[in-house]
């Protein structure tokens, strides 16, 4: 069942393991932190400080959003995309501890014939906007411009990308290497309404949203917007769903298509918040992004990460689980599930920072520990089974 799913992943052009990636750039140094969740490399200047470079974006969620407003006229959506191809770089950031002091670059690609510059504009004042939001709580993004171009030979709608620079104390850095057997994993939700959020939030972030896009909707939108998927996939891959863009959600009363496109949440506040109050308790730190509640699996060793207090399953990824029939094994590894930021920590700190979190109208618990083992594993007691991977 697994295999087959796997297949169907691919044949739309797409790895929940990204394991060719992996291979190609294993050789590479991996900077002054091995174990850290971002790359850090020394600074020029100041043998105690070092660097960050980041870069990311909202992916194949911009395909969906150039449908979205064709198919309803809503320009909002492009606000959320400016905000999705941020915090998957800032919130990675915030993994190796950093909150402030970052500049942003960003990048956009566009096909001119279907994008008009009221779209390029929307996501620019998104950017802005998101940047001045932070700044209320105290984080700090500074915009240095960035690169537009008309690349409609490349491109078929548009796509919106980001690069994040941070210089950092080297003593302040979080290392993943300092997770041990014994602490606890807190979990930040990824779903609900928190303080700096307009609306309910689905959870989806910037990750699996080539299968989630076709997964849960009809063809007609293969039929209406053909320029929002490859047509080298097979027919029998394409939007295989039931759902319209505008069917509303009965549990969230969301439309699936903002439900799919919510912004991905940062959680920027809370983790500053954190470490202001818990630094030296925080061990670790992962950005369940890619590899979603398997994303541990590379930072780790010789360590058992058990999660066996799961958030319950937002209605969204059930949704998508419903339309695909994707083994719940496999949604694991391709969705967050409903927490999309763990803090390794000690039991006693565990209770500050879910107190933290929740101040911020951001549910958060303990979803398991960590204990000894011979190589890096995960176990996910779940409603649906229990269940292993390994790297």
């Amino acid at each position: 069942m697994e295999n087959r799913e796997a297949s169907r992943y691919a044949a739309r052009g797409v790895s929940s393991s990204k394991s060719e990636v992996h291979k190609a750039i294993a050789k590479m140094d991996k900077g002054l932190f091995p174990t850290a969740f971002c790359k850090l490399v020394p600074d020029f200047a100041d043998k105690d400080y070092c660097l960050a470079m980041h870069a990311d974006g909202a992916g194949t969620k911009s395909s969906l959003a150039y449908a979205y407003w064709r198919e309803t006229g809503d320009m909002s959506v492009w606000k959320g995309i400016a905000q999705d191809a941020i915090v998957m770089n800032t919130d990675d950031l915030l993994c190796v501890g950093i909150t402030g002091g970052m500049m942003l670059s960003s990048t956009i690609g566009r096909n001119k014939m279907r994008v008009p510059g009221e779209v390029i504009a929307e996501v620019i004042e998104g950017s802005q906007l998101f940047v001045e939001q932070m700044r209320k709580y105290g984080i700090d993004i500074t915009l240095t411009g960035g690169e537009t171009a008309d690349v409609g030979d490349l491109v078929r709608t548009i796509i919106v990308d980001s690069t994040v620079c941070a210089r950092a104390r080297r003593s302040e850095i979080i290392d993943n290497r300092n997770i041990a057997a014994g602490d606890v994993i807190v979990g930040l939700a990824s779903f609900g309404q928190a303080e700096y959020e307009d609306e309910y939030n689905g959870g989806m972030g910037s990750n699996g949203l080539t299968s989630a896009r076709h997964d849960v909707f009809s063809k007609y939108i293969a039929e209406k917007y053909p320029e929002t998927y490859e047509a080298a996939i097979d027919r029998q891959y394409v939007y295989t769903g039931s759902k319209r863009l505008t069917d509303i959600e009965p549990e969230t009363g969301l439309t699936y298509g903002k439900l799919v496109l919510s912004p991905t949440r940062t959680y920027a506040p809370v983790i500053k918040e954190v470490l202001e109050n818990c630094r030296s308790d925080i061990h670790g730190m992962i950005h369940c992004t890619g590899g979603a509640q398997t994303k541990v699996l590379g930072f780790v060793e010789n360590l058992r990460v058990v999660k066996d207090n799961l958030f319950d399953t937002p209605p969204l990824f059930r949704a998508i689980q419903q339309e695909s029939g994707t083994p719940w094994s496999e949604m694991y590894k391709v969705f967050n599930m409903g927490h999309r930021m763990e803090i390794y920590t000690t039991e006693a700190a565990a209770g500050q920072i879910i107190a933290i979190s929740r101040r911020y109208g951001i549910d958060a618990r303990i979803i398991g520990r960590t204990e000894k083992a011979d190589a890096p594993q995960v176990e996910l007691a779940t409603p649906y089974g229990t269940f292993k991977y390994a790297r």
